[in-house]
This record gives structure tokens, sequence and C-alpha cells, in this order.
């Protein structure tokens, strides 16, 4: 591993970079990239939150035959997730040993964090876009030619208006918000960040004291960005970046609701607790100078029952849940709850 990045903000409170890749992959080929199945591979690390997302999104729609993935190590240096997960440490399909490589493939002087998820065209071995945003959505409403049969609308056209609302204050307050409170460079910086955390938190758990989902009756892209800050609060977030008001465990109303959706196909099933550990604990040098990774918690209660099926709701909808896994795709045994 090279040298490491800073990540606390100097100046007090961090303020995310949110200028991404904005290249579209459309069915009409707007951008210059039309949908193509086996065109574009997505790369992605199981230890980021924004990667798990298209992760989880791919495999609901079950476009595993349509979109390849490669799996970054759970750590990078200053510049560059890399392979090294893999044979010789080099993407089988790709064959470039640094995420780089395809950055830089279309853009030379690309001056940005090199950031995962990504979707690279295979044919050029160039980046199409970084931006995890869009990406998830285009999935749902681009790619929908490619689904699998029974894939539930993630992107409901009747709803958006909602997600997209709902979706906006928690990526703000929460999902960039464990970040503005990890990150901060200073005690009032990170005090007031503290407090818009657990405020949306607080907000988010009223929300879903009396309904299973958060827009509607099934699983909608809104619950599937919630829940990969929520998969990683304990064992990241609360020691880490000082969430520390309380545990998700000790939160009774989003425990359970978080449990419910890991004990879904397409949710715990990419979840690794083991690399989610190692990323933070060991890149963030500047928060963590011993880059020891904790033991705990125990997360083996993330399989107890929730509790959450007398709310109703259909999880998926009209729609039925995704088969396992495919082998090559499987969390390592042991790493998972």
């Amino acid at each position: 591993m090279g040298g490491m990045a800073s990540y606390v903000a100097p100046a007090g409170e961090f303020t995310r970079d949110t200028e991404y890749i904005t290249t579209r992959i459309t069915a009409d080929g707007r951008d210059g990239y039309p949908v193509q199945p086996g065109r574009y591979r997505l790369i992605v690390a199981r230890a980021c939150p924004w990667a798990n997302r298209a992760i989880i999104v791919r495999r609901l729609l079950g476009l595993e035959d349509a979109v390849s993935i490669g799996f970054c190590g759970p750590t990078h240096d200053e510049r560059s997730w890399t392979f090294d997960l893999d044979p010789g440490g080099v993407d089988p399909v790709l064959g470039i040993p640094r995420l780089q490589d395809a950055y830089f493939k279309r853009f030379p002087d690309y001056p940005k964090g090199i950031t995962v998820p990504a979707l690279v065209d295979v044919t050029t071995g160039a980046v199409v876009t970084n931006d995890f945003a869009q990406m998830t959505l285009d999935f749902s409403t681009e790619w929908s030619a490619y689904h699998r049969e029974g894939a539930p609308e993630l992107y409901p056209e009747r709803s958006r208006a909602e997600i997209d609302e709902v979706n906006g204050r928690v990526y703000t307050e929460i999902n960039n918000g464990v970040y503005r409170c990890g990150f901060a460079g200073s005690q009032k910086a990170y005090e007031a960040a503290y407090d818009r955390l657990f405020a949306a938190l607080d907000w988010v758990s009223e929300r879903l004291s009396g309904q299973r989902y958060l827009v509607g009756e099934s699983i909608t892209e809104a619950d599937v960005r919630l829940f990969t800050t929520l998969a990683r609060f304990d064992p990241v977030y609360h020691g880490h970046f000082k969430c520390n008001r309380s545990k998700l465990s000790e939160l009774p109303v989003l425990w359970a609701y978080a449990r419910d959706l890991f004990q879904t196909p397409g949710f715990g099933d990419t979840v690794d607790f083991v690399q989610i550990k190692q990323h933070y604990y060991m890149v963030h040098a500047d928060i963590n100078p011993t880059r020891i990774v904790p033991k705990g918690p125990d997360l083996t209660n993330w399989l107890s029952a929730h509790g959450r099926e007398a709310l109703g709701g259909r999880p998926f909808g009209d729609g039925t849940p995704p088969g396992p896994p495919r082998e090559s795709e499987r969390v390592a045994r042991g790493h998972g709850a």
C-alpha cells in the first residue's frame, strides 16, 4: 500500500466533493454509451456504502448477465482502489491492477478522487461514469429491457417525487452525515454534525414506526440508500466516526427495519463486515493511526427476528425475490453476519 490520504477536514466542517463523471449509459445512447449487455463492467468495493448500493440494485434487478462485476480490495492508497483480491492483483476482464488506469484511459489528467462504484466500457477500458446516485436509478429505468423476470420496481414513476425527496434528506443528513461527524476537524463542527445526524435518524425512525418501508408498501431505491449506512453503523460509524449517542442496536425501530432488509435476499448477502471494518480502520489512518481493526461488535444478532412483517407491505411488490448470489459473487464465509 502506498501513502495514505488525509481525511480530516482542516477547516473544521467536512464538505464532500459532489462533482462526478456525469456521463450516462442510456437506452437511446444519447451520451455515446448505449445500454448493451456485456459491454460494461461495474467496479465496486464491498467496503464502500455507495458501491454497496450498486451491488444490491444490480442483484435485485437481475442484471448479472448484462453487467459484469469486479471487486476491489477493502483498502486503497492515496490515489486508487486496487484489484488485490484477484490473481496477480489484476482485474480479469479489464486487465488492470488499479482502477485509476480506467479513469486515466478516458481522462489522462483526471484530477479528482478515483471512486467506486464506477462503470467501465470493456471495449475501450475507459471509465464511463462514477455518478453513484444516477447509476442505480439508471439500472432501474434505462436497463429495464434486461431486468430479470419478477424484478421489483425500485423507482416506480408514481412515487419518484417522494423517493427523491426522502433520498435528498437521507443523503445529506445520514449517508453523508456520518462522514461529516467522522471527518470533522474541530469540536464545534463535530458537535453540529452529530446533532444533525441524530435529528435525521430520529426523523426516519418516526417515519418507519408505522410503515415497513420508506416510501409506499414495497422496497424502493430509498430503502437501498438508507440500508448501506445502517449496516455500517455499529461496526464503524458508532466508534470510528464518533456517532455514539446510541448504537443502531439501541434504536428499536431502525434496528428492526435494518434487520428486516438484511434478511431480505439481495441485501444482507451483499454485506461483508470484515472488509467494511478493514477499510475504515486501515484507510483513515489520520483518524486511527495504529490502523488496528476492532474485533467486535458481535454481529450475529443481524439474523434475529425483527417482527416488521406485522406492518404489512410486500417487499418486492408484484415481483419476486432474486435467487441466491452467484458462487463467484458470494461474500466470503464468515464475513457476513
